[in-house]
């Protein structure tokens, strides 16, 4: 278990070693800072610890994402029309993380941290307690400048795989990237899938190929079922578009979360053979 005291970055890697030791995969719920409403998400991302949940990812709403499907959209549109700075969100998703108890990384693109200020960025990441960012517009050839502020805050900078990247792109991915690498399913955005890609195992073995690092696999991934087969070989299994829906279904937004999780939870708790 990641211990609570420790730096922000080891944190992921202490959770991540965890579940390598105990041979199991972490399940890593993906919530929209401030949906549905902002003491609501602080609430549902407590639930989401409760129940079970390693590590959370967390969205940090912008209006123009390349990756998110109609329900990540939806909800992040949904906080944008109240407003509210990148700085107030940031701080927001450190809050929820500290309920849930887990280490928690940020998801945004690259017009936010270029906004803000990269060092900016980076530093109001750690001083809200998050152990990362995922940014899944930025390349690996362009991100010197934001990973050398990832690295003077003490933060990780997470990288994404795609079925599409080739070998060596993969060991590029695996130089750069810290704490795990994302393993992106499928092709084309997020959203609940009734089936997972057969690709997603030959990308993570791939991916593994190429990298010690843990590999966690979101985009897609929609039901116990799914998480199931996704912690039968991967490091970590990343639920967004099922969970975001039910928490905006959910007359009690953390209720729904909860159930969620718990029942992902008892898809992937037995440790692999």
């Amino acid at each position: 278990m990641a211990r609570a005291d420790a730096p922000p970055k080891q944190r992921l890697t202490e959770a991540f070693a965890a579940g390598r030791a105990g041979s199991r995969a972490l399940l890593m719920p993906f919530l929209v800072a401030g949906f549905p409403e902002e003491q609501t998400f602080v609430e549902v991302a407590r639930a989401c610890g409760e129940a079970g949940a390693d590590v959370l990812e967390i969205g940090i709403p912008f209006s123009d994402p390349i990756m998110d499907g109609p329900v990540i959209q939806a909800a992040a549109n949904h906080v944008l029309v109240r407003g509210g700075s990148t700085a107030s969100m940031i701080a927001l998703a450190g809050e929820a993380a500290a309920a849930a108890g887990v280490p928690a990384v940020a998801m945004t693109y690259y017009n936010l941290l270029y906004g803000m200020g990269l060092d900016r960025f980076a530093a109001a990441i750690a001083d809200a307690g998050l152990c990362g960012v995922i940014v899944p517009d930025l390349t690996v050839e362009e991100s010197a400048d934001w990973r050398k502020a990832c690295a003077a805050a003490g933060i990780a900078s997470v990288f994404m795989a795609s079925v599409t990247s080739p070998d060596d792109r993969l060991r590029a991915i695996g130089e750069v990237s810290e704490g795990f690498v994302y393993a992106a399913s499928q092709l084309g955005v997020t959203g609940v899938r009734r089936e997972m890609s057969s690709r997603a195992r030959e990308l993570v073995s791939r991916i593994r190929a190429a990298t010690d690092l843990p590999v966690a696999v979101g985009i897609g991934v929609s039901t116990p079922e799914h998480a199931a087969d996704v912690a039968s070989y991967a490091d970590g299994v990343i639920v967004g578009s099922a969970l975001v829906k039910a928490v905006g279904d959910a007359k009690d937004p953390a209720s729904g979360a909860r159930e969620l999780v718990s029942a992902l939870r008892s898809g992937i708790a037995e440790p692999r053979g």
